[in-house]
């Protein structure tokens, strides 16, 4: 992980990179995007989940 020398320098280049106007907008976005792929991977899961109960019933 980031030690807090390499955070610092981390944030100031994003803020030089985007403004600090945009950090807000690119959080929001970046936080959106986290929570769809959370989604997805649980609906992936529950799909793997459905064909594993449908592949067992049928060799049954």
């Amino acid at each position: 992980m980031l030690s807090g020398n390499e955070a610092i320098i981390v944030v100031a280049v994003i803020l030089l990179l985007f403004g600090s106007s945009q950090v807000p907008k690119l959080a929001r976005n970046l936080g959106k995007a986290q929570k769809e792929f959370k989604d997805g991977l649980d609906q992936g899961k529950a799909e793997s989940a459905e064909a594993d109960d449908e592949k067992s019933s049928a060799e049954s």
